[in-house]
């Protein structure tokens, strides 16, 4: 049996976490209910963006990558890249939290 928690749940706990902190987070994609890939998309104030993907490890198990970062100079490719991404899963979840430190939530978040 999987011990993974619903895509939901983990989505909502996220944004929960980090508004319970004084933050933002906002769902942009809505995936398969239950087992959708979850990407994560943190910032501050809407810079500094980094894209967090939940990627099979050494030892078997899985947890949040950072796959990308924004640069501000080409914010237009990091756009791109999370858009193909969207397009190739349809049912991957997209979160963005805005927040300092972001990356210390999705650090947390169980696989």
């Amino acid at each position: 049996m999987d011990a993974r928690l619903p895509a939901h749940i983990e989505v909502s706990g996220l944004i929960r976490a980090v508004e319970s902190e004084g933050g933002f987070g906002v769902v942009l994609q809505k995936g398969e209910k239950d087992a959708g890939t979850i990407l994560v998309l943190t910032t501050k104030n809407g810079r500094n963006s980094r894209l967090w993907e939940r990627m099979p490890q050494l030892d078997g198990s899985r947890k949040f990558t950072c796959s990308r970062e924004q640069h501000d100079e080409n914010t237009r490719e990091f756009d791109d890249y999370v858009t193909r991404r969207k397009v190739s899963d349809p049912d991957c979840w997209v979160v963005e939290l805005d927040i300092e430190n972001a990356e210390r939530f999705v650090a947390g978040v169980p696989s």
